[in-house]
């Protein structure tokens, strides 16, 4: 008998997706055609596979409409928010495709006489790609696509909260002309994952999950001597100073615990405040959180969707509960969001105070639409809270002291490190995190060394 995979919607609770898991022997089938394609791609001229693959990006943007709704009914974003994930995709593709030949271009050492030298940088072969669901699209671009214009084949594996999405990225690049075998997607079973990236034929895996998948990846790989980026997400920090701009403060990192129901792996979850900005500032992100209205993502006035399932809300009602009997306090009256209901994925957010390190809430990830608030008296005591964590994917500091910021910012033991802002991802930048938010980079020039190997060039030149 076939298993299947089942997409139950957040939205209303129904099957939105069902789809076969594919056998022990179609994977295979997969990665011998995968292996077969690969070569030819690879000797194609970079910039003909930069046009090809420019055109699957046109392909998929041309389907903007239809994506975002099925981004809502899969994972439960509002609809007003959806689109953002394809304009994101965009961008994140473009500078890819733009920045290839200068990052993908041989190294060449100084003249020797005598002999010509170089260092080429060589796709790896097949690669394999695990995304997450939360935001399906961008997490997958950033490994799918700069693999394929190095010359890698790729076999994507999504979620299963989300499968439209691999199906969406196969459309495209038929569509373009990307030759059969050279991307593949497999619906597999978490078995038949590990499977797949323990295969010899598999040389590198790209993964974005929970701490416990990463160390399942590492596991796996080393049957075959893979190599593995991981990105495992955070426990995000971010300071206000006393001389920040409050207001921009407030609406920067209300949005950045909150957008996309929180669940982001570089979303705000702990805010360390000035002590003489603390008051003001909790004001203000508690009258603007009271401003987002919760309720059915298909709702265009809708700001705030449900998270991902029921569990997943239970989760941080349990982190909330486990703070409060703590001696924390709550500042969100849950009655004000009505459509906020136990037992189901739509849980309103909430703002917490009066939290310290002791409690969950500031030390374990949280995946959803909350978060905790101390004051701080100095620089040294923001930065210390900062780093006392496991995770390590980015921090904000919000300030007018840019030289002061990035003194401070050398102190904090994360991959990015904002200034007035956060939760963005800047595709020229590199995206890494330290500690158990992972190993490895993508995006940016250098997110290209990943999924290349050096080949070094001595000739020695003869008459």
């Amino acid at each position: 008998m076939t298993e299947t995979l089942k997409t139950i919607s957040p939205v209303d609770g129904r099957i939105y997706v069902e789809r076969p898991l594919q056998t022990a022997a179609a994977i295979d089938r997969a990665l011998d055609l995968s292996q077969a394609a690969q070569p030819a791609w690879a000797a194609l001229p970079l910039a003909m596979r930069c046009g090809i693959l420019g055109k699957a990006v046109d392909a998929f943007v041309a389907k903007a409409t239809d994506i975002a709704a099925e981004i809502t009914w899969q994972m439960g974003r509002p609809i007003g928010h959806a689109p953002g994930e394809v304009r994101g995709f965009e961008e994140r593709a473009r500078y890819m495709l733009n920045v290839a030949p200068e990052a993908l271009a041989p190294v060449l050492p100084d003249d020797k006489p005598g002999f010509r030298r170089q260092i080429k940088r060589v796709p790896l072969g097949l690669v394999a790609v695990v995304a997450p669901w939360n935001y399906p699209y961008l997490t997958a671009v950033n490994a799918v696509l700069p693999a394929l214009i190095a010359g890698n084949a790729v076999i994507l594996k999504h979620s299963h909260q989300t499968p439209l999405c691999a199906e969406r990225f196969l459309e495209a690049f038929a569509s373009a002309g990307v030759p059969r075998g050279v991307f593949q997607y497999l619906h597999l079973s978490h078995a038949d994952t590990a499977r797949l990236m323990s295969d010899r034929r598999i040389a590198s895996v790209c993964f974005t999950g929970s701490v416990a998948g990463g160390h399942a990846v590492v596991a796996a790989t080393a049957a075959g001597f893979a190599t593995s980026g991981l990105e495992l997400g955070g426990k995000d920090p971010a300071y206000v100073r006393t001389d920040a701009n409050l207001a921009h403060a407030i609406d920067t990192l209300t949005d950045g615990a909150f957008f996309n129901a929180g669940q982001s792996c570089c979303g705000i979850k702990r805010i360390y405040v000035a002590a003489p900005r603390y008051e003001e500032f909790v004001a203000g992100v508690v009258e603007l959180t009271n401003k987002y209205r919760l309720g059915n993502p298909l709702d265009s006035e809708i700001t705030l969707g449900p998270v991902v399932r029921s569990a997943a809300a239970d989760a941080v009602r349990a982190q909330v509960r486990d703070a409060v009997a703590r001696g924390a306090r709550q500042l969100i009256d849950e009655a004000s969001f009505p459509a906020s209901s136990p037992g189901t994925p739509y849980l309103a957010p909430q703002v917490l105070v009066d939290v310290d390190h002791s409690m969950s809430i500031m030390r374990q990830e949280t995946f959803g639409p909350a978060v905790g608030i101390m004051s701080v008296s100095s620089d040294d005591e923001a930065i210390r809270l900062m780093n006392d964590s496991e995770f390590g994917l980015t921090a904000a500091i919000f300030s007018t002291d840019a030289a002061r910021a990035e003194a401070l910012g050398d102190a904090l033991q994360t991959g990015t490190v904002f200034l007035n802002r956060c939760d963005y991802l800047d595709p020229a930048l590199a995206w890494t995190g330290v500690k158990n938010s992972g190993r490895g980079h993508t995006l940016s020039r250098v997110g290209f060394e990943q999924l290349t190997r050096p080949k070094s060039y001595h000739f020695k030149v003869t008459s």
